[in-house]
């Protein structure tokens, strides 16, 4: 919700977090539990299911590149491309929730 330097701190306070699940928590494997989505993957599903049109909402493109995180970005796609989860995302619907909560939070700020 931030802008300017707000921005670059927020970013980087999401890249530490990414790092962390880069380096710690996924392995080699397509999913958080193995290669079968699992309970921890559908509980960070919202990066997966969000992630972009957060970004699209907010104007940053920086945070997420699979350079810095392939295996991340590599969850990311193999979730998004589930049947089970493709055929409930909507990402239309969720830039318009979005983008109208950021709104009302810049518009109640001081």
């Amino acid at each position: 919700m931030a802008d300017g330097e707000e921005h670059e701190k927020a970013a980087k306070e999401i890249r530490d977090v990414f790092r962390i699940l880069e380096e710690q928590a996924l392995g080699e494997d397509d999913f958080f539990g193995g290669n079968e989505i699992g309970l921890a993957d559908l509980a960070l599903g919202f990066i997966a299911s969000s992630f972009g049109v957060i970004e699209q909402v907010v104007g940053v493109k920086v945070v997420l590149h699979a350079t810095e995180f392939p295996r991340l970005c590599n969850w990311i796609n193999k979730f998004r491309e589930n049947p089970a989860i493709k055929k409930s995302l909507h990402p239309d619907k969720m830039f318009v929730f979005y983008k109208q909560r950021r709104e009302m939070i810049l518009a109640s700020r001081p």
